[in-house]
């Protein structure tokens, strides 16, 4: 219990200091801190996700910058998926399980380190998005095209959500930077209520099919909370680049020692 606690206050640290991307570290730390396989440390890790990104979604609607609409259709497509990576991942064996998720860990490490390097997220496209808000209403105007988009989207985020634990941040913001108008802050708090949805969906299907060890979780949830909490007085006293290459930094070795892991 007590190395649940102290792994789950590290990866609440992290999420503070990097947002809720940096719950990816959560399942590696768990496979390396308890000895558990990706399949036992993806529901875990993704009820602590969902739960800082709850808290995040809260705020967003408050200030009124989640795209409510567009979260609920992603989430909505993402939760149709969500159960079936769960289901897939406790029939993949665990070292090609882990091999992917390392993968997807170098590919979060990179993009983060592109990020910091173009100084917080300068759009890299010219060409018009898909969904575009209304100049009187700023809500989108709705065409096929637009819903498919979001939808898309959502149903990778969703997949990769149950199958790795991971809460698809790093699908679901490039997605609304690419093909949305929306201004950062309203990409993040609306990526937050989309990782919100999904992870309660893949959470409780992990919970219903008893795939979901409570006495490793509670306490891991309850040091996370903790480690968010004391993160935030951290937080505004660091530089957000310099944070953001150290993550990448860190992102990497792991999923370096991951791979390590699975040729040996």
């Amino acid at each position: 219990m007590l190395i649940s606690v102290g792994l789950g206050l590290a990866v609440g640290i992290i999420l503070a200091l990097t947002g809720a991307g940096g719950g990816i570290l959560a399942v590696p730390l768990l496979i390396f801190g308890l000895g558990l396989s990706v399949g036992e440390a993806g529901p875990i890790g993704l009820l602590a996700v969902g739960i800082s990104a709850a808290v995040g979604a809260g705020l967003g609607l408050r200030a009124g910058t989640v795209r409510y609409k567009a979260a609920l259709l992603m989430a909505g497509s993402g939760i149709v998926l969500s159960p079936l990576g769960i289901w897939l991942a406790h029939r993949m064996d665990n070292r090609w399980l882990s091999a992917l998720f390392a993968v997807v860990l170098l590919f979060v490490a990179y993009r983060t380190f592109q990020k910091a390097q173009a100084n917080n997220m300068q759009p890299s496209f010219t060409a018009a998005p898909q969904c575009i808000r209304d100049v009187e209403s700023g809500r989108f105007v709705w065409t096929t095209s637009c819903a498919w988009t979001l939808a898309l989207s959502g149903t990778v985020s969703g997949l990769l959500s149950g199958l790795l634990g991971v809460g698809g941040g790093f699908v679901l913001v490039p997605a609304l930077r690419r093909f949305t108008d929306l201004t950062m802050q309203s990409v993040v708090a609306t990526s937050l209520a989309v990782i919100a949805l999904v992870s309660i969906s893949g959470v409780l299907s992990s919970a219903l099919t008893g795939h979901l060890n409570w006495s490793v979780a509670v306490p891991f949830c309850g040091g996370a909370l903790g480690g968010m909490i004391g993160g935030q007085f951290i937080a505004s006293r660091l530089d957000g680049p310099q944070l953001q290459k150290g993550f990448a930094a860190v992102s990497a070795l792991v999923a370096i020692g991951m791979i390590v892991k699975f040729v040996f």
